[in-house]
């Protein structure tokens, strides 16, 4: 599995890529220009380095890392079509049938997907009322077929719910899908809690806010509730949801809406699905849901997303109870064990005590045919996550294999072994040709005596570290030979020491 680009790229381009994403206001680390002497090797091997650490930085950010000209920049040949102009050919198709409706002015980059625009709108008959409109192509977890995907997109303006934001309108074609739904000037769930204008594009708002705050404790409770609420209830009707987040919940005063269901139907990814796949306890759509509710309530808390997943240690809290939620989440037991379900989340302290008001009936009719394709979609989903994940956990894996062998330890274990490898091939070959040397001097000649001899490390007088020895004394005519067997360090090597002499003199000691 890939996860590396090998690009070819001027620095005009990195220059470009940068201005791109001042928007976001975050302090970026592109290398600084150079007019002089920006051939020179070292300079430029300085400068790549640079550059790597730049698109590093870029990659590592989670918002940064899926905007439109990052993508185009790695990946141009995966994202080279103008997708604003696609959104407005279809939305233009649109009109000519559904005269009623008219366009404000276009929401340019309010999103973060690429392949999503928005436009605010009208209707002719309430021109008091805003609308926005959403255009989006279909994703990869598109299963339905697409009998069974027009009659649910068309029940999405009948479904209501306390806490789901209602649809007015919505049409679809064999590749794309347009809704409109009511536009909230106070803007969503994470425009509060960032502070942020509704209608600035994405990076602006929530990249780099000016002050980060979290939500105090009872809109905590009250607003995680309502969400717990309504994805209990979407679960029960096996409907699949999995695209919870901040910019998906809607506020009207002191309730919470839920948003984009059509997302599930088109097949689109979620936000956090970079985050959910590397854990392969994560594999349904209801478990999505939860660790998806578990970035939207730290989010809650402390103002601003997690920096990373899973969280070893959390910040204080405005309660306990807050923080036992979130390690139930988030936290590296949970991710590796499992997280609960919403019914438990909902029996959890922080939210059981929580009462609501709201006594709107829901109206959520699914056929049944329709159920059993959804039902069908969703075994779909989950199998290519799992096989995602799989892909995953192998190349972590083989990663954290090739960097272990590849490390400075791991290569002087090498090489030790391999010298220790070669010092017993050497003595191997020197006892084979010891052996020989003594089978063709020693023939013919007499043993005489056979005696071991022992010495302390401390106290070897043997040349060459020997530890011990033991010989055997030859006669033959006038010669006398001193044949030793000398171990050093627990391995025996076949050094024969002479003892060369006439008589019963003794002679020089010498090796042989």
């Amino acid at each position: 599995m890939e996860n590396s680009w090998q690009i070819i790229r001027r620095y005009s381009d990195f220059d470009m890529l940068n201005n791109s994403l001042q928007i976001s206001g975050l302090s970026l680390p592109l290398p600084p220009k150079k007019l002089i002497g920006n051939m020179d090797r070292e300079f430029i091997a300085e400068r790549q380095k640079g550059l790597q650490n730049y698109l590093s930085h870029i990659t590592s950010n989670h918002i940064l890392s899926g905007c439109e000209p990052v993508k185009k920049f790695l990946d141009p040949s995966n994202y080279s079509a103008n997708y604003t102009e696609v959104a407005l050919q279809q939305v233009s198709m649109f009109f000519r049938s559904e005269p009623k409706f008219e366009v404000v002015e276009p929401l340019k980059d309010i999103g973060w997907r690429l392949r999503k625009r928005y436009f605010l709108m009208k209707c002719k008959s309430q021109p008091k009322e805003p609308l926005v409109l959403s255009w989006a192509d279909l994703g990869p977890d598109k299963y339905l077929q697409d009998k069974d995907f027009q009659c649910a997109i068309k029940l999405l303006p009948s479904w209501t719910h306390p806490y789901i934001h209602r649809v007015t309108f919505v049409t679809a074609s064999e590749s794309s899908a347009l809704v409109i739904r009511p536009f909230n000037e106070k803007g969503t769930l994470k425009d509060l809690i960032y502070k942020a204008k509704p209608k600035d594009p994405f990076l602006k708002k929530y990249c780099n806010p000016r002050k980060i705050q979290g939500l105090d404790l009872q809109q905590i409770k009250t607003l995680g509730r309502q969400i717990l609420e309504v994805l209990k209830f979407l679960h029960d009707r096996g409907f699949p949801y999995g695209h919870l987040h901040a910019s998906n919940v809607m506020l009207e005063g002191e309730t919470c809406r839920l948003m984009d269901l059509e997302n599930s139907l088109l097949g689109l990814p979620s936000f956090y699905r970079s985050y959910f796949t590397q854990f392969r306890k994560i594999n349904t759509l209801e478990s999505i849901d939860v660790h998806c509710f578990g970035h939207l309530l730290y989010e809650m808390t402390y103002g601003r997303p997690p920096d990373f997943i899973p969280v070893d240690q959390f910040p204080p809290a405005p309660s306990m109870s807050v923080v036992s939620v979130l390690e139930s989440i988030l936290s590296c037991e949970a991710c590796k064990s499992g997280v609960p379900s919403v019914p438990q989340l909902l029996q959890m302290p922080l939210f059981s005590d929580v009462m609501l008001m709201n006594t709107e009936k829901p109206q959520f009719k699914i056929p049944t045919k329709l159920k059993e394709a959804l039902k069908t979609a969703k075994e779909c989903m989950e199998k290519r996550l799992a096989e995602e994940q799989k892909l995953i956990y192998q190349h972590r894996r083989l990663t954290r294999a090739q960097s272990h062998h590849g490390s400075e330890e791991e290569k002087k274990k090498r090489k030790i072994l391999a010298r220790k490898k070669s010092k017993r091939t050497n003595c191997e070959s020197g006892e084979e040709q010891s052996t020989k040397c003594n089978n063709s001097n020693n023939s013919g000649l007499e043993k005489v005596q056979t005696a071991p001899f022992e010495v302390p490390p401390s106290q070897q007088p043997f040349p060459n570290g020997a530890t011990s020895m033991s010989w055997n004394i030859v006669v033959h005519e006038d010669e006398i030979r001193l044949v030793l067997f000398v171990q050093r360090h627990n391995d025996w090597i076949n050094d024969v020491l002479q003892v060369v002499g006439t008589g019963p003199s003794v002679g020089q000691l010498c090796i042989g």
